[in-house]
């Protein structure tokens, strides 16, 4: 039988129900590999104990016939989610010693459906980076590395610790967010699938805020079908979110009909970038010739405010993470550093607290929300977001889904760019168009760089269309037959 830890969620779902194993004996086999990827240092809290407790329950479920759609299945939750009676950190220095009474939505609709899980993932502290470089906990190691060399590869951004321990078998599937391409750009740089649903399609509430109009949860998993599953159990209206959207939730894997004959696939011209690795762009191209293969209809259209969607992303995000992150100041959460006056203590607090990249985006934030600047930075990035979603709108009266690379690189080194934030904000330079419009996205596996690194293609839908980007995004799973794995995630 094929190792436990080397199946999918479909194919565990199908052996639990055959009594092929117990989630007991697939827990314990996610368990014991995750303790040997303990080096990519992927976990920020370990709930291993609770997670035996858990799959011996879900055991009792199933033999009552009482199983939920995901009973029994091991995952990991981005530390970026509240979860009852265990830490939530966000990464960050600020949030110690924090333990939510409460529990987000999310991982409330996961847990209700039986899924297994096996702790707090690591994360760029409070989402805010590309390269998971940024956690207070220390950065996340890609499991993979160059052919031939030993160089530490990051895992992407900043879901890196849910993008590292899906690849490296550690867990079934993980949550992910995305607010710039958080999910997308390291599940390219994983190989696996990352899933981004349209902005309002999962609840945010009980999620660590970073950018409240653009974050939004979504699975990481191995497979198409498995982001489908997931997704199903994930998504929904919450009246505790008034950003949720009150829309039925299909049973998105039903989409995977394999059949994307006369879907038209739009090529937007201006993806082509300046600086995009050669390698990828020869891999968009044959992600192209597969899907004319397959029987859909290729079409160019054109994105021309595409151009300045970073600079947007960065006027916009680095504003509501001010604002929001204005509540920790040692008084109501985690951390407190003492001083002589009230004014003091906060000081103190943030000081410590937050790090360089945080305080960096609230200085940015605060800067373009300021008294005289506001016109001439935050309304006017407004403007071009919705000149960038109107874009999207166009090019959707042309086609059914879009075709593009997911990240103009594949992943690199650990300690590469550092020093250099423009570089590191470039590689949400295919990914952040679409959360400003609050797109759909999905991202696939499909292919390897020379040197033997992930690189991925990514789809983009219309609003609250996630079947059909699940649709097309199976055949191009099917296509590229992506079966390279890490050295790292052998199993149990």
């Amino acid at each position: 039988m094929t190792k436990l830890t080397d199946l999918t969620i479909a194919e565990a779902l199908d052996g639990l129900a055959a009594k092929q194993f117990t989630s007991v004996e697939l827990t314990d086999a996610h368990i014991a590999a995750s303790e040997a990827a303990r080096p990519l240092n992927a976990y920020i809290t370990e709930t291993f104990d609770l997670a035996r407790e858990a799959a011996k329950a879900s055991d009792a479920r199933r033999a009552a016939g009482t199983a939920g759609a995901l009973d029994g299945i091991p995952v990991g939750i981005k530390d970026l989610f509240c979860t009852e009676g265990v830490r939530t950190t966000a990464a960050s220095h600020i949030l110690d010693g924090f333990v939510p009474p409460y529990e987000s939505t999310v991982s409330g609709k996961l847990k209700a459906a039986g899924t297994i899980s096996l702790g707090k993932l690591n994360l760029d502290e409070f989402a805010m980076g590309s390269s998971n470089g940024t956690s207070y906990h220390g950065p996340v190691i890609s499991p993979w590395k160059r052919t031939g060399a030993d160089v530490d590869l990051v895992p992407g951004g900043s879901s890196g610790g849910s993008a590292a321990i899906v690849a490296a078998r550690g867990v079934m599937g993980a949550t992910g967010t995305d607010t710039g391409g958080s999910i997308r750009q390291p599940a390219a740089f994983c190989g696996i699938v990352g899933l981004k649903p349209t902005y309002g399609r999962c609840s945010r509430w009980g999620i660590v805020a970073f950018a409240s109009s653009l974050d939004q949860a979504g699975p990481m998993t191995r497979s198409v079908k498995d982001a489908a599953l997931m997704l199903t159990s994930m998504a929904g209206f919450d009246p505790k979110d008034s950003t949720s959207a009150n829309l039925p939730v299909p049973d998105f894997s039903k989409a995977l009909t394999g059949d994307i004959r006369g879907l038209k696939v739009g090529i937007p011209a201006e993806y082509r970038v300046d600086g995009t690795n050669p390698e990828i762009l020869k891999l968009w191209d044959q992600g192209i010739d597969w899907l004319k293969q397959a029987g859909a209809e290729v079409v160019s259209v054109s994105l021309p405010h595409t151009k300045y969607a970073l600079a947007t992303y960065y006027i916009i995000a680095p504003a509501e993470a001010s604002a929001n992150l204005a509540r920790y100041d040692g008084v109501r959460f985690g951390l407190r550093v003492p001083g002589n006056t009230l004014d003091e203590m906060y000081e103190n607090t943030r000081a410590a607290g937050f790090g360089h990249e945080v305080q960096r985006r609230i200085l940015i934030g605060t800067y373009v929300l300021s008294a005289g600047y506001y016109d001439a930075y935050y309304l006017k990035a407004q403007k071009v977001r919705a000149l960038i979603a109107d874009d999207f709108k166009k090019a959707f009266e042309q086609c059914d889904v879009l075709l593009t690379p997911t990240a103009p690189t594949p992943a690199f080194g650990l300690n590469e760019k550092n020093d250099d934030p423009i570089a590191m904000y470039l590689n949400d330079v295919f990914t952040v168009p679409a959360s400003l419009a609050g797109l759909p996205g999905l991202a696939v596996p499909a292919g390897l760089s020379g040197d033997g690194l992930p690189l991925g293609l990514q789809l983009l839908g219309k609003p609250f269309d996630e079947e059909t980007l699940i649709r097309v995004g199976g055949v191009l799973e099917t296509a590229a037959q992506f079966s390279a794995r890490p050295s790292f995630g052998q199993g149990a």
